[in-house]
């Protein structure tokens, strides 16, 4: 049999697959908690910017009718609601909401405070401690807790090389065969668990494959944006600023990384991505419980028993 007829009907014995699969393994394992971590933190802040406002101090909403206070209006505020301490700074009102952030310092002792653009009213902290911790959340999935020179970034973008090739071995190693394929795609419930968690596994990589491998890829572009324009530029043509032209391969971009962060206006949907974005822990959960079955218990002859040996059996025609 040729290539392709081979790896329609037999795809087990393709050095391809078999190759593949050992990537697949030991990459999954290698970023198991890589994944992990960037999977819950992306969840968690797919409503960054609700969470921001419910966390901060309370702002007022925008009102075109009212005399926005000047610079030395808000330092008179400033200094009777804070007679011992000396301004230090005035910010300019912010683009969302009419409040300014203004620095104080008392001797050794600065402080931060957030004050109403219209009234004066001193609104207290800027950065309370729940707006500390999510900001915290964003910078361990944007930067790995590395801000400094952008090591964290960089780290972040090698980590979404290898999930790019995570994903497309998984694609690779999916493949049951033409006679088989239906069965990759559903999963039996009332199978035995074993064989329930090799379904989900692969299940969930069948249908959320785009969207991890999505993920995967803007991760890259999101970590290396110069490099990566580079190639896109070298594939698609210059950019046309002069022009201010958008090419699509620029709206395909924009849209990826729109999906990515799940910048939707209806919560609805960022509920939803909020639980897909849960799905690549789902799978590196399945995939590890697998090689721990198929591996680890296989390894330990005390452990050995009829039912383990008929997993294996059961294992080895479905893998």
């Amino acid at each position: 049999m040729s290539f392709w007829q081979t790896w329609l009907r037999l795809p087990r014995t393709v050095f391809l697959r078999k190759v593949s699969f050992q990537i697949h393994l030991w990459l999954g394992l290698a970023l198991g908690l890589y994944v992990v971590v960037l999977s819950l933190t992306g969840s968690a802040i797919v409503f960054r910017r609700e969470l921001d406002a419910a966390f901060g101090p309370g702002r007022p909403a925008i009102d075109r009718t009212q005399r926005v206070l000047s610079p030395e209006e808000l330092t008179d505020f400033a200094r009777r609601a804070y007679p011992d301490f000396d301004v230090e700074s005035v910010g300019i009102v912010q683009r969302r909401t009419p409040v300014v952030q203004m620095g104080l310092r008392r001797g050794d002792e600065s402080i931060e405070r957030v004050f109403n653009a219209y009234t004066g009213e001193d609104l207290g902290d800027p950065f309370p401690w729940t707006s500390r911790a999510l900001l915290w959340l964003v910078t361990l999935h944007d930067d790995l807790l590395m801000p400094a020179e952008q090591r964290g970034r960089f780290w972040n973008g090698i980590g979404s090389i290898l999930t790019t090739i995570l994903c497309l071995t998984g694609a690779v190693v999916w493949w049951p065969g033409i006679r088989h394929w239906r069965r990759g795609i559903w999963v039996m419930w009332r199978a035995r668990w074993p064989r329930l968690n090799f379904d989900l596994h692969s299940a969930m990589g069948f249908w959320f494959f785009l969207m991890i491998l999505l993920w995967a890829l803007t991760g890259i572009y999101l970590s290396f944006p110069s490099p990566t324009m580079v190639v896109v530029n070298t594939v698609f043509g210059p950019e046309l600023h002069e022009l201010r032209v958008s090419r699509p391969v620029d709206v395909v971009i924009e849209w990826m990384v729109r999906l990515h962060f799940g910048r939707w206006r209806s919560h609805t949907l960022k509920v939803v991505w909020v639980i897909i974005g849960l799905i690549p822990t789902v799978m590196l959960v399945t995939g590890v419980v697998m090689w721990w079955n198929r591996v680890v218990r296989h390894r330990r002859p005390a452990r050995v028993s009829q039912p383990a040996l008929n997993f294996q059996q059961e294992a080895q025609g479905v893998e």
